[in-house]
């Protein structure tokens, strides 16, 4: 079978399923929306303000996001290993210790900064003012507009694991090849240059691409604010710095895959607090998003197999669980605005997508994304974020929007203007923080470095005990 044949067929295959897709969008909404209106709480977006005065705390919407803070928390030693087991074995500690480094440093960052900043009184849609410095006047009341039944900390420490992970993410595209302590310099310059803004762009109040005074692009948990975020930051990443050396014909597999496989099941089971905690209450929305989180992963795990199967003539390891956060990046934007049917297509989509992206383009264009942090979390999030513009409906959230395919084009068309806008600049941004690093600290480190590997040159310790 010629590779034209092969390409062919991907190309009905996803054409169908976006067919599949448009017919069945709405299969499930009349049920679904019946059983959200039924299922108590408060049906709403991620962040908005409340539609009434302030409310008494609630039990079990505190007892609900406390949990899925700690399991958003879960994700970066999760990412550590997903990370670790992907990279030679004379690397994965400088991997672990860059994941659990980021928990500590931005964790302080975002007390200090980093909450005020992102969520504080706005400032002409830009950025929040410094009201919120060290969490002053954030307290145990809940706020008139976050999240308004828990405690005012509660919803900024389930924030705060969304600004550790972020982070997080660019690791996979430097991987083996930079300096430990200008990495730290970097992520703290990034978190609060690049990732602040674009969260108050998009999930504060009055912030200007977000659902409340702003464009009114949907990003339910995170699909722009995270993953687009951390996509274009990682491409900028691999571009300055360059390939590593032998790459791509000296290049060694994969030292550890049950690392990676343990790993991508903490993550998957990890971004259910990620997706179903956005709906910040124990209610309908939560069950939903939870539920299309789960079915969408499986679907680009699914696709991702499938596309092993044509071009490999067999399934990998690999393929499956890199598959399967392809399917949890692309669900997360929407997770809390479509239906069962939608997820699967935004899955097999993503499954697809990504798949060609770290298959095809980066062999084509050159480019050393070590760990396909953009082929899989830049990619897979601009997929997600316009696919929301194509499957969202509010028999899902009636405070959120309705997509192309029912009957709001225009929806696609914010989609797509917030998209461009954090692409550029969160690419832009960090290109310059790593030129700005790398004259004033030295980014990467040098040829005799990094063939002995960044465990001993940088930690002096080593992830494996070698008998002598």
């Amino acid at each position: 079978m010629t590779r034209k044949r092969e390409l062919g067929k991907i190309a009905k295959f996803g054409a169908a399923a976006l067919v599949l897709g448009a017919a069945a969008a709405g299969f499930c909404d009349e049920g679904a929306g019946a059983a959200l209106a039924t299922a108590g709480g408060t049906v709403g977006t991620a962040v908005g303000p409340a539609a009434a005065a302030v409310s008494a705390i609630n039990s079990g919407d505190t007892a609900w996001l406390l949990i899925s803070a700690a399991l958003v928390m879960l994700m970066t030693p999760g990412l550590a290993f997903f990370y670790g087991g992907l990279v030679r074995r004379k690397n994965v500690l400088s991997v672990l210790m860059q994941c659990m480094f980021i928990l500590c440093l931005v964790s302080i960052q975002w007390v200090l900064l980093g909450y005020s900043l992102s969520f504080g009184p706005d400032v002409k849609g830009m950025i929040g003012d410094l009201s919120w410095l060290g969490l002053k006047d954030v307290g145990l009341a809940p706020h008139a507009v976050y999240a308004t039944t828990v405690p005012h900390q509660a919803f900024m420490i389930f924030q705060a694991m969304f600004a550790v992970i972020t982070p997080a993410l660019i690791i996979g595209a430097f991987a083996e090849r930079i300096k430990f302590v200008p990495f730290c310099i970097f992520t703290l310059l990034w978190t609060t240059i690049v990732y602040d803004p674009v969260c108050h762009w998009v999930w504060a109040d009055k912030g200007m691409l977000g659902t409340f005074g702003g464009m009114g692009a949907l990003d339910f948990a995170g699909g722009t604010v995270v993953h687009i975020n951390a996509g274009m930051a990682a491409l900028a990443a691999a571009l300055f710095l360059g390939r590593r050396i032998g790459y791509p014909n000296k290049m060694s597999p994969p030292h550890n895959l049950p690392f990676a496989v343990l790993g991508a099941g903490i993550l998957w089971f990890g971004w259910f607090g990620f997706n179903a905690g956005s709906a910040l209450a124990a209610n309908g929305l939560a069950v939903s998003a939870f539920v299309v989180t789960h079915v969408a992963t499986a679907a680009a795990g699914l696709a991702w197999g499938i596309m092993d199967l044509i071009f490999n003539k067999r399934l990998t390891v690999l393929g499956v669980i890199t598959g399967a956060v392809a399917g949890l990046v692309a669900i997360t934007p929407a997770s809390g605005f479509v239906n069962p049917m939608g997820a699967i297509i935004i899955g097999l989509g993503a499954g697809i997508i990504c798949y060609i992206s770290v298959s095809f383009c980066k062999a084509k264009f050159g480019y050393d994304d070590s760990l396909d942090a953009f082929g899989v979390h830049g990619v897979g999030g601009i997929w997600g974020a316009l696919a929301t513009g194509l499957f969202a409906t509010k028999l899902v959230n009636s405070g959120g929007a309705d997509g192309l395919f029912y009957g709001n084009p225009g929806q696609l068309v914010i989609q797509i203007k917030a998209v461009a806008i954090t692409m550029i600049y969160s690419f832009v941004v960090s290109y310059i923080l790593f030129w700005v690093v790398d004259k004033v600290f030295g980014l990467r480190v040098g040829e005799h470095e990094e063939r002995v590997g960044l465990d001993l040159s940088e930690h002096r310790e080593a992830g494996y005990t070698t008998l002598e």
